[in-house]
């Protein structure tokens, strides 16, 4: 049994993390496993979407507690086997958002610490009713300092560094108020919704999806001026595109675009 597992419908490609005895928690198996996957459909041009689910009970329940007390045995107490973790666990998540397919975590049950990461790293991220989410590494005396990463930069400073002190659980729908979530479904329709959008992607025009994500991540820490003259050159680069060209005439002409890619 593949600790994840992979399914393709299409130009979607699933992914699901698939140890549930562990609660898919980010363990070294499960890091190596995501990392060379997502690496080989970064490749894949017949890809045009990634979702990426959790099996059993919930998403992701953050790292591996008991392989991070083993490392503890270690001559330095550790240190070198943490940092290395924190390292792997970084790349995985820069590989997400530097992916040319746009990411959607399909999330059920729990997402915390570094799951609830992982979900704040995703391009989008759809939740069934019910789900919680939170970074409670302070309730057992390790503040979510890599989580608070991604979760500051999807939520307000001021919600996330809640989230953070206290390691409060919050619930789906206050997660999509937050902008955790882009929305929340019945747990029986999340697999159905969390497809329907990934179709509504894929049926675009892959090079355009592609050359927007890559432009999306690279002028959000840009101030205005130059986010708008970085992205004023992302679509000049996107108009030269042969089916940039066919998509605007289809439009002019009310047919249906002829794309090639």
């Amino acid at each position: 049994m593949a600790i994840l597992e992979m399914t393709q419908r299409d130009a979607v490609t699933h992914l699901t993390m698939n140890s549930p005895e562990r609660l898919n928690a980010l363990s070294d198996e499960m890091l190596a496993a995501l990392q060379e996957q997502l690496d080989a459909l970064a490749q894949d041009a017949s890809c045009r979407v990634i979702t990426l689910s959790g099996a059993g009970k919930a998403f992701c329940a953050g790292h591996d507690l008991r392989q991070m007390q083993a490392m503890r045995q270690q001559e330095d107490g550790g240190a070198a086997a943490f940092a290395d973790l924190f390292e792997r666990c970084t790349r995985v998540m820069a590989r997400i958002q530097s992916m040319p397919q746009p990411v959607i975590a399909q999330v059920h049950g729990i997402a915390t610490a570094a799951g609830c990461q992982l979900v704040a790293t995703c391009d989008m991220a759809i939740a069934a009713q019910g789900t919680r989410f939170g970074v409670n590494g302070v309730n057992i005396g390790l503040f979510c300092s890599t989580p608070m990463v991604a979760l500051s930069r999807n939520i307000a400073p001021k919600k996330a560094f809640e989230m953070l002190v206290t390691g409060d659980f919050i619930e789906a729908e206050r997660a999509e108020l937050l902008g955790l979530v882009n929305r929340v479904t019945t747990p029986d329709a999340l697999a159905q919704d969390t497809a329907a959008l990934a179709d509504r992607i894929a049926a675009k025009l892959g090079s355009a999806v592609r050359i927007g994500k890559r432009a999306f991540y690279e002028q959000l820490p840009m101030d205005t001026a130059a986010a708008y003259a970085h992205t004023g050159a992302v679509m000049v680069e996107n108009l030269a595109n042969r089916d940039t060209d066919e998509g605007m005439q289809a439009f002019i002409e009310k047919r249906p675009p002829d794309w090639k890619q």
